[in-house]
């Protein structure tokens, strides 16, 4: 059995991480975003904000935590491993804040494919800033184009996940891809 590989992406504040907290509530394996870990254990190191203050490393470690979650969606011997983003989000949020990176970086992408990927657009009724969020709603739309961009530069047909309850979005989901 090939384990299917279903991205949960979208700018911040999209309702992501709800969604993939549903799934796992129905009984879904599902990987969790890791951006805010690496968030916070820069912050463990001295670094307020790594994404901020040192792009490149950033990236890089988001890069290595979503490769190993691409490895570990294999292992886990399911029909489907929801991931809370993918690695063609690490390039975009590059490319939104104008940084460069590796070459190595879209060898990645391009070697790592998903098999579904669903896109939540930026919904300002539910939008929020926190500790880690630092975004504002005009930055997470900036955003969520920098992602449809990069996604579909890889040639994926992206999935756009429509506004409603957390419950009704990931049924929504899964009946999509129950069709498939």
């Amino acid at each position: 059995m090939s384990t299917k590989k279903i991205v949960i992406t979208g700018g911040p504040g999209t309702g992501k991480s709800s969604i993939i907290n549903a799934l796992t509530a129905k009984g879904y394996t599902c990987l969790e975003e890791i951006s805010r870990q690496v968030t916070l254990d820069a912050r463990e190191e001295g670094i307020e904000q790594l994404f901020l203050t040192k792009p490149l490393l950033f990236s890089e470690r988001l890069l290595e935590g979503r490769k190993k979650q691409y490895f570990e969606a294999d292992t886990l011997k399911q029909n489907w491993v929801f991931l809370d983003r993918g690695l063609p989000d690490v390039l975009a949020y590059m490319d939104y804040s104008g940084d460069d990176y590796p070459r190595q970086f879209r060898t990645d992408c391009e070697s790592m494919p998903y098999d579904t990927v669903f896109i939540l657009k930026p919904w300002k009724a539910i939008y929020q800033s926190d500790a880690v969020r630092y975004e504002n709603f005009d930055q997470a739309l900036q955003i969520h184009n920098a992602l449809v961009k990069t996604y579909e530069t890889f040639n994926y047909n992206l999935l756009d996940v429509p506004f409603d309850t957390i419950d009704n979005r990931a049924e929504y989901i899964l009946k999509v891809i129950q069709a498939m």
